[in-house]
């Protein structure tokens, strides 16, 4: 979009005081969207004891956030070609957090499901759009620098997200907890809408969901970014089981840990950045298809060590583990949109789409086998999901030939 002189505006450069407003802004949108996601995982016993729910049921309280998210996602990218990037990602901040300090009053477990249903919808608009506005906004110099920052805020605020419910439920209520994170994402939102400059180089574009069905067809006919689609869904499918109900675990017998200790197992989120950004280097030096399966040996060799009844194998097996689930999300999302031949960003949806779905989905069916066989259970379900992901990379790397 060219100014009022008719010259088009310098993209944003790293090192100018525009970077640093932006990367402040886009961090703490990052940090919140996260934070905000996962903040009823760490009280999921909590929320079995508040309403007379099954671990199964208490999953969705976290289940319907992600599965709705990823499926406004495919809408809320078109609908910031039509209203502008700023506008959609402030809204999706203020909306989800207010839902949130809404939370901490339901009384009802359907109330719970619904605002966590909505909360999802309205956080649809900062990933689908916050990659879009770095790309458009920033100097191709400074890009990388600022995604990374953003991914830094989302394991920031996962890992801040968690630990803070965790400790505000222990030592107050879990009511509390929900309103403090819905107050960190207000006061988010305020950094947001003060740094974040309005978009300089966006064009509106016409909305046409015609044109948006053929091109998703076209990537469903493309084998390898199904491929890719399945196996982010079995994916987060097997991490979210497991991390779901390692707070069962730790606080029944034999640990006895309370809410705030258990809620330390979530310190190992900060390796999973290490995991993310060594396994995208090693991936264009060895291949993708080669380390994606490198990787979720990684994780399920994290999983067995983590089995037996022990503090210290629990901790060193979750950190592995969590290494090896980041390296394979990283190695898939870059993947995704190198498997399309046009509509690049539309392919990276289409992965996070049932990457989102299978973690709701799964998230939830392991609470049936905790309630069944406990901790062996969920990581007999959890092994075999890992099993298949290693089969589908095996698959994918023959077919897109792109070891």
């Amino acid at each position: 979009m060219a100014d009022l002189a008719g010259t088009i505006p310098e993209k944003i450069q790293r090192g100018t005081p525009a970077y640093t407003r932006t990367s402040l802004a886009i961090f703490s949108c990052g940090f919140s969207i996260f934070a905000i996601l996962y903040c009823t995982q760490p009280i999921l016993p909590l929320l079995v004891l508040e309403f007379g729910v099954t671990p199964a049921q208490s999953a969705l309280a976290l289940s319907l956030t992600t599965i709705s998210m990823a499926v406004a996602m495919l809408f809320a990218s078109s609908l910031s070609e039509a209203w502008g990037r700023k506008p959609l990602m402030l809204g999706a901040l203020i909306s989800s957090s207010i839902l949130t300090v809404m939370l901490a009053f339901a009384t009802q477990w359907e109330h719970v499901l619904w605002l966590r249903a909505l909360a999802g919808v309205a956080l649809s608009g900062m990933p689908a759009v916050a990659l879009a506005y770095l790309g458009e906004e920033m100097d191709k110099s400074s890009v990388a620098a600022a995604v990374g920052l953003y991914i830094g805020g989302g394991a920031v605020g996962g890992m801040t997200g968690r630990l803070l419910t965790a400790f505000l439920a222990d030592y107050g209520s879990w009511r509390m907890a929900m309103a403090g994170i819905g107050i960190t994402g207000l006061l988010s939102a305020i950094v947001f809408w003060k740094a974040l400059a309005p978009s300089r180089h966006f064009t509106a574009r016409v909305m046409s969901p015609v044109a948006m069905t053929r091109s998703l067809l076209a990537h469903l006919r493309n084998p390898g970014i199904t491929l890719l689609a399945v196996e982010g869904f079995v994916l987060l499918g097997a991490y979210m089981a497991l991390f779901n109900y390692i707070g069962f675990r730790l606080q029944a017998a034999p640990f006895n840990l309370s809410q705030a200790a258990a809620g330390l197992v979530f310190i190992v989120y900060p390796i999973g950045s290490v995991g993310s950004a060594q396994m995208g280097s090693f991936a264009g030096r060895y291949g993708r298809g080669r380390m994606l399966m490198a990787t979720i040996a990684i994780t399920m060799l994290g999983l067995a060590i983590m089995t037996p009844d022990s503090f210290i194998a629990i901790g060193i097996g979750l950190a592995i583990m969590t290494y090896g689930f980041f390296g394979a999300h990283s190695i898939c999302s870059g993947w995704a949109p190198a498997l399309a031949a046009r509509d690049k960003a539309q392919a990276s949806s289409l992965y996070l789409l049932l990457y989102y779905i299978g973690g709701g989905v799964a998230g939830s069916v392991g609470g049936i086998f905790w309630s069944t066989n406990g901790w062996n259970g969920v990581a007999l379900f959890s092994g075999i999901l890992f099993a298949c992901t290693f089969g589908i990379a095996f698959v994918m790397t023959r077919i897109a030939n792109t070891q």
